[in-house]
C-alpha cells in the first residue's frame, strides 16, 4: 500500500462508484500501477499537478504519495466527491477538488507554476483536451509536461512518424511543440470494467520553442483539413482554405498531388506560414 487509505475496491463499494460508460470511465484499481504512472510524471515535489477525471482517486493517491506539492483534481461525477474528500483529509492542504466539466473550467486560478498535468483521461474528452493543451496561442504553455493515459491506438497516433498508418493531425500538433513518447502499456484487464482495447501512457515534454515557426490556429486548420479525408490529394482537401492553395503548396515544396500522410512536420509548418501570409 502507498498510504493508509482503504483499497480502491473497498472505496468503490463504499461509495457505489461503478464506472459509467457515458462518462468514459474505466477505473484503474491497482495502486502499484497508479504509483508507477505517477512516477513517470517525474519529480513532483516542487510542482502543482492538474488531474482530470480522478474517479475514486487511485492516480491522485499516487501523485500525492510521490510528493506532489499540490494536486488540483477536476471531477465531473459527483459520486466520486466523497472518496476524493477522504484523500484530501489524509493529505491536508495538498489536494483541491473541483466538481465540474474539465472542458468548461479554467484551472489556472487554482495552480501555481511550475505545473504538470497527469491523468487517466476519460476516453470521451481526452483528445479534445490534449489538442487544447498543445495549441495555445502563446508558447511555452502553462504546463511543463503531460503524463496521460489514452487508448493505445490514440497513443500511437501521438508518437507516429510520417508515412505510417497512425500518422495524422495528433502527431503533427504533439511533435511540433513537444517531445512525445509512450512510457507504459496496460492491458484491458488492468481496468474495471475492462475496456475492449489496450491502453498506453504518453509522456509529452514541452519544448522551449516550437520545432518550426507557425501560427497555432492556422496549423490546426491545415492539419484538420488535410487529414479529414486522408486519401485525397492535398490540393483537393485544402482548397477551402485559400483560392491559391495549389500555388502555396508548390511555393513551400509540397507537390499538389501529395497526400497529408506523406508530408513531414517541417512542410506543414511552412504551409501554415505561407497560408497566413497569403491571407494578409
Amino acid at each position: 500500500m502507498i498510504d493508509d487509505l482503504p483499497p480502491l475496491r473497498e472505496v468503490i463499494a463504499t461509495h457505489d462508484l461503478r464506472a459509467k460508460k457515458q462518462l468514459g470511465q474505466n477505473f484503474l484499481l491497482d495502486l502499484n500501477l497508479t504509483a508507477k504512472i505517477a512516477r513517470q510524471a517525474g519529480d513532483l515535489t516542487d510542482c502543482d499537478v492538474l488531474e482530470i477525471g480522478p474517479g475514486p482517486g487511485g492516480l491522485t493517491r499516487g501523485l500525492l504519495a510521490q510528493g506532489a506539492r499540490h494536486v488540483l483534481a477536476i471531477e465531473k461525477d459527483p459520486r466520486a466527491l466523497p472518496a476524493l474528500q477522504q484523500i484530501a483529509d489524509a493529505y491536508p492542504g495538498r489536494l483541491t477538488v473541483i466538481s465540474g466539466d474539465a472542458l468548461q473550467i479554467d484551472p489556472l486560478a487554482h495552480l501555481t507554476p511550475p505545473i504538470r498535468i497527469a491523468a487517466n483521461l476519460p476516453y470521451n474528452v481526452g483528445t479534445e483536451l490534449l489538442i487544447r493543451w498543445l495549441t495555445p496561442r502563446d508558447w511555452p504553455p502553462f504546463w511543463q509536461s503531460l503524463t496521460l493515459m489514452f487508448q493505445k491506438e490514440v497513443a500511437e497516433r501521438i508518437v507516429a512518424a510520417p508515412g505510417s498508418k497512425a500518422y495524422g493531425r495528433l502527431a503533427i500538433l504533439a511533435q511540433w511543440r513537444a517531445d512525445a513518447r509512450i512510457v507504459m502499456s496496460l492491458p484491458p484487464e488492468a481496468f474495471v470494467p475492462a475496456p475492449k482495447v489496450h491502453s498506453a501512457v504518453v509522456q509529452l515534454t514541452a519544448l522551449p520553442e516550437p520545432r518550426f515557426p507557425a501560427d497555432a490556429q492556422v496549423l490546426s486548420q491545415v492539419t484538420a483539413a488535410g487529414f479529414n479525408q486522408r486519401r485525397k490529394m492535398l490540393r483537393a482537401s485544402l482548397k477551402s482554405l485559400h483560392p491559391r492553395i495549389e500555388a502555396l503548396l508548390e511555393e513551400v515544396g509540397i507537390p499538389p498531388t501529395a497526400r497529408a500522410e506523406e508530408i513531414g512536420l517541417d512542410r506543414f509548418c511552412a504551409l501554415a506560414r505561407a497560408l497566413k501570409a497569403a491571407r494578409g
